[in-house]
């Protein structure tokens, strides 16, 4: 990639509710016209003057572009080291935009977890990135950083301390406080759509490995948790986690990515902790409603109500509610040989987990990929793969999140 360019970042999508919270997060935290230098970019300039005005920056720089118009996304791709982009459904308005980066060999990050959309950009993209030098990154927000960082940060510890990986890695959110994002609820009711149109995508979605390259290995993980389970190791009964059919394909990519790094038989599954005290049959309540409330979406009438009553993009909580939120996972990495020497890592974040900490995910990850000596090439990487220990420590030190070993 060209080393001159206008700004290390453009933020595209700057006027839409997550775009925004990004943008104010890079203000207050690395200023304008300082060692960062950004931008924001969307289709209206009335409207990115208004968010301007609304950060009281009048010395932001603004660039327009339109996600239908691929001449404009090519002269903002030219103007980046990295494209952040906050506009989605991505399998909707992202397409011409990762095409464009590829084409100008600019670095890109997005919040997507669209499976379908990013199977079909690596299939489409991977060689002519590896060709331009462009680093293609997504899902780097609550869907996948805390679960592919996560699993990096435990697979780094039990190799330090034990020198093999855990061959199973259990993921569980034990409690989290927050709106659920509106832009997740597009796309999941995109992706419903589109199975709905294409019966093959409903055999790619179903693939535990959809996001592997193509010819690596594949392991023993099976379809995602659907109804309810007891976990001996956390004594505690476990729910379906909407996010595990993204994040899981994406932590196995990971792996592959990294050349086996967590053991050609490793395994990983994702899932909610039940409350302490659930009994059998609330769990299996809880889990069926779940799973019902998922499969409806479905249903194309029933989809049309939903929309009328899920948060939608560009939509999103107060900053007291933000500000209230937080969550926390616990990670067990299960020893190949030995349970006593199982280790445990809790992840934590201090704000909701849809909006306030992932913009300051997305942030972080953009600045990551313009600043850091990064140890990839281009092509189309995750999180842990292309950024991992350090963007562990900036998320640290500047986004409210811990990564630490409770247990081992």
């Amino acid at each position: 990639m060209a080393e001159q360019r206008d700004f290390d970042i453009v933020l595209y999508g700057a006027t839409g509710f997550t775009g925004t919270l990004v943008a104010e997060y890079l203000l207050n935290k690395y200023g304008v016209g300082g060692d960062l230098r950004w931008a924001m970019a969307g289709r209206s300039l009335r409207k990115l003057e208004q968010v301007r005005d609304e950060l009281q920056n009048n010395d932001i720089p603004l660039l327009t572009a339109d996600s239908d118009e691929e001449t404009s996304l090519k002269a903002m791709a030219e103007k980046a080291r990295v494209v952040c982009t906050t506009v989605g459904p991505y399998a909707l308005y992202g397409s011409r935009l990762v095409a464009a980066c590829v084409e100008a060999g600019t670095h890109y990050c997005d919040l997507t977890g669209e499976t379908q959309w990013m199977r079909r950009m690596i299939d489409a993209h991977q060689a002519a990135a590896e060709a331009s030098g462009a680093r293609i990154v997504h899902t780097c927000g609550f869907d996948s950083i805390p679960s592919d960082l996560g699993v990096l940060f435990l697979q780094n510890e039990m190799l330090a301390k034990h020198g093999v990986p855990a061959q199973h890695v259990k993921y569980r959110v034990v409690d989290a406080k927050g709106e659920f994002s509106g832009g997740t609820v597009a796309s999941l009711i995109n992706v419903m759509e589109e199975a709905v149109r294409d019966k093959s995508l409903r055999k790619l979605l179903m693939d535990p490995y959809a996001l592997n390259p193509e010819g690596s290995l594949r392991g023993d993980d099976v379809n995602d948790q659907t109804g309810a389970i007891y976990d001996e190791d956390f004594e505690r009964w476990t729910l379906p986690f909407v996010m595990a059919a993204i994040n899981t394909r994406v932590v196995r990519r990971s792996n592959a990515l990294l050349d086996q790094r967590y053991g050609e038989d490793f395994r990983y599954d994702e899932a909610m902790l039940g409350p302490k005290g659930m009994g059998a049959l609330k769990a299996k309540l809880a889990a069926g409603a779940m799973t019902a409330g998922t499969a409806a979406l479905a249903i194309g009438p029933l989809r049309a109500v939903a929309r009328r009553f899920l948060p939608k993009p560009g939509e999103g909580p107060s900053r007291e509610v933000r500000e209230n939120g937080y969550y926390e996972i616990l990670l067990r990495g299960i020893h190949p040989e030995d349970r006593a020497k199982d280790m445990m890592a809790k992840v934590t974040g201090d704000m909701d987990p849809g909006y306030g900490s992932t913009s300051k995910m997305l942030a972080e990850s953009a600045v990551c990929l313009a600043q850091d000596d990064l140890n990839c090439g281009g092509g189309f990487w995750t999180p842990a793969s292309a950024m991992g220990r350090k963007l562990i420590a900036r998320l640290e030190e500047h986004a409210g999140l811990t990564f630490e070993i409770v247990e081992g």
